[in-house]
C-alpha cells in the first residue's frame, strides 16, 4: 500500500483507545481490523465501502465495527479524524450496544458538529496536548452515554503495567506479570480486566503499539521502534498494525510539534 499524499499529523492515545489527526492520505484499500473505528472529516462526507464492486458512501461521521471489511476515502475531506476503540474495553461494548448492528453505523452531522468539530479546533487553534485530550474524550462521552477510559488505581495493578511498559521488548506471561502483582495467575486475570477495561494479551500488544509510536516520533527506525516493542521485525510490525488498525506505521509521517501539557494521556507526532 502507498499514499501519493503521505498522511502528516498527530497521534493520541490512552488506554484502549487512538486517534490520529491530521491531512493527507488517500484511499485505503479495503481491510479488517480488530478495534471499532470512528471517522469524520472536518465537513460531511467521508466515504467508505465494503469492497472494491461496491459504490462509494458519503458518511457525516461512520463507526466501523470490529472486523468489518471496508475501504475509507479521506481525499476531500480535509482534516480528518480516525479514532480507534478496543472492543473489549468499557468504551467499546456501549459503542457496539448503542450504535452498531448489521454494517457501518452513521453519525449524525450534529452530533459531529457539537463533539467531534472541537477536535479540530484544538489540532488547529490551541496547538497543545490537554486541548486535544479533553475534545476527544468529550466525543467518546457523547458517542458512548457517559463512559470514560478506565483509570488504574489498585496498587497491585498499577506494578503489573509498570512492569508491561518495562519489558515490552521481549515475550511477556500473565504469569510472570502476576507474581510481580503478588496475585495468583486467576485472581490476576480477574483484578487486571476489572482495573483496565482490558483482558491481558489486548492490553500487552495496545502498548507494544503505544511504544512503537512514541519511539518513532521521537525520530527512531521502524526496525528499531519494532524490536524495543517487542516485535519480531519491521514486517512482522506492519502486519500486526495492518490486522489491529488497516495500515502499516509507514504510511505516517511527523506534524508539527504540539505544547507538551497533557497531564494524563500521551500524544505523539505521527
Amino acid at each position: 500500500m502507498s499514499w501519493s499524499t503521505p498522511y502528516v499529523g498527530h497521534f493520541v492515545h490512552w488506554d484502549g483507545g487512538s486517534m490520529l489527526i491530521g491531512r493527507g492520505g488517500a484511499i485505503v484499500p479495503p481491510h479488517a481490523h480488530y478495534a471499532i473505528q470512528i471517522a469524520f472529516g472536518s465537513e460531511p462526507g467521508i466515504r467508505f465501502r465494503g469492497s472494491e464492486r461496491d459504490e462509494w458512501t458519503e458518511y457525516p461521521g461512520a463507526i466501523i465495527p470490529s472486523r468489518q471489511p471496508h475501504s475509507m476515502n479521506v481525499t476531500h475531506v480535509q482534516p480528518n479524524v480516525v479514532l480507534f476503540v478496543e472492543p473489549e474495553t468499557p468504551q467499546g461494548r456501549a459503542i457496539a450496544e448503542r450504535w452498531l448492528g448489521d454494517g457501518i453505523a452513521t453519525i449524525p452531522w450534529e452530533i459531529v458538529a457539537e463533539h467531534g468539530l472541537p477536535i479540530f479546533s484544538a489540532w488547529q487553534d490551541a496547538r497543545s496536548f490537554a486541548a486535544i485530550e479533553r475534545a476527544t474524550h468529550a466525543l467518546i462521552r457523547a458517542l458512548t452515554g457517559g463512559i470514560d477510559a478506565s483509570v488504574v488505581s489498585d496498587e497491585r495493578i498499577l506494578r503489573a503495567v509498570a512492569h508491561i511498559k518495562a519489558n515490552l521488548d521481549r515475550q511477556l506471561t500473565l504469569e510472570e506479570v502476576a507474581d510481580v502483582a503478588c496475585l495468583s495467575p486467576s485472581r490476576f486475570r480477574h483484578l487486571f480486566v476489572e482495573e483496565t477495561g482490558m483482558a491481558f494479551r489486548p492490553y500487552v500488544l495496545w502498548r507494544r503499539f503505544l511504544k512503537v509510536w512514541e519511539l518513532l516520533a521521537n525520530g527512531a527506525s521502524l526496525s528499531t521502534a519494532a524490536h524495543a516493542a517487542g516485535f519480531a521485525d519491521a514486517a512482522h510490525l506492519s502486519r500486526t498494525s495492518k490486522q489491529m488498525f488497516g495500515f502499516p506505521p509507514s504510511l505516517m509521517q511527523v506534524g508539527a510539534p504540539l505544547r507538551d501539557d497533557a497531564p494524563q494521556s500521551r500524544t505523539q507526532k505521527a
